[in-house]
């Protein structure tokens, strides 16, 4: 029960600062361009820093450099079959909104909601897993998905696109520095501690001033975006769980894995919907509706942990 007393705590909080964001979004504290400047330093220098400081933290053990190799494979197994669900579902379905649709079920907001999580629960051994995860989201999200969405097929410019990546450059320089045991002083080390651990405060105000901005009403008579909420939230996370319950695959490592493939839709959902011209009420909607109601399904989640 400790773990279930922890996550509930632990969404307790993030809870709180969503509340304190929505305050702020609804009182013009912070604006829409200012949500936009927040997620943009957040993706492209707070969680990278984040992603760096774990792996500074972190002392050489070949134990947690196999974990990590594991951590890359049950990501990639996780995120296609996401993908692969995902799709088998929508193969049939009637919906001029399936790219919209696909994209909202196969990829999780990893970096908003499930890091926060993850380091309130694991701490930094916990993020470096949860680095993992963040690598192989970007080069598939960027590739795949961005593909898919886009209709772009320049293999060399998706290919840029993933290396460019803050996430996937933090995660290189992360491992060079734990691999190669690169000392790093300590007036380099405090700023980049000090920038990772805003990342849940920032990422929690900036869902709620998203919700803030919403139109819930038109929102929540969709309904697509509540079969989002079944896919993403419900169905995707159990057959995962049930995967990892039948293949004994537990432990911290496999317990990071999970609660990232149990994260709401991406945001950047909302974003390709609206840049390729798709659904933007869709692809926003979506995204608000599963991180409000991903509150409530992450715990549950998080507490069956214990049985893995």
């Amino acid at each position: 029960m400790d773990l279930a007393l922890v996550t509930l705590q632990q969404v307790g909080i993030l809870f709180v600062l969503i509340v304190i964001g929505y305050v702020c979004g609804k009182t013009g504290v912070v604006t829409s361009e200012g949500k936009k400047v927040l997620s943009n330093f957040l993706i492209k220098a707070i969680v990278p820093a984040m992603i760096v400081n774990a792996y500074l933290n972190m002392e050489f053990d070949t134990q947690i450099l196999s974990n990590l190799l594991l951590a890359f494979g049950l990501s990639f197994g996780s995120i296609f079959f996401a993908m692969l669900v995902s799709g088998l579902l929508l193969w049939k379905m009637k919906t001029k909104n399936k790219k919209v649709l696909w994209f909202a079920w196969s990829y999780s907001n990893a970096a908003y909601m499930g890091f926060p999580l993850v380091k309130g629960l694991f701490g930094d051994e916990g993020m470096i897993y949860a680095s993992a995860f963040a690598t192989v989201f970007n080069i598939i999200i960027w590739s795949i998905g961005y593909a898919i969405m886009s209709g772009e097929t320049d293999g060399k410019k998706l290919v840029k696109t993933v290396v460019k990546s803050p996430v996937t450059c933090s995660v290189v320089v992360g491992l060079l520095v734990y691999l190669c045991r690169i000392p790093v002083p300590e007036i380099i080390k405090a700023p980049i501690r000090m920038m990772g651990e805003s990342t849940t405060p920032i990422s929690m105000i900036i869902i709620g001033v998203m919700i803030a901005e919403s139109r819930l009403k038109s929102i929540i008579a969709n309904k697509e975006i509540w079969l989002t909420v079944a896919v993403r939230l419900v169905l995707i996370p159990a057959l995962t769980f049930g995967l990892y319950y039948l293949f004994g695959i537990g432990g911290m490592v496999g317990s990071v894995i999970l609660i990232q493939a149990a994260s709401p839709t991406a945001a950047t959902t909302s974003v390709l919907a609206t840049q390729f011209n798709h659904d933007e009420a869709i692809g926003a909607g979506t995204v608000v509706i599963t991180t409000i109601c991903s509150i409530v399904t992450l715990t549950i989640f998080a507490m069956l942990l214990n049985y893995l």
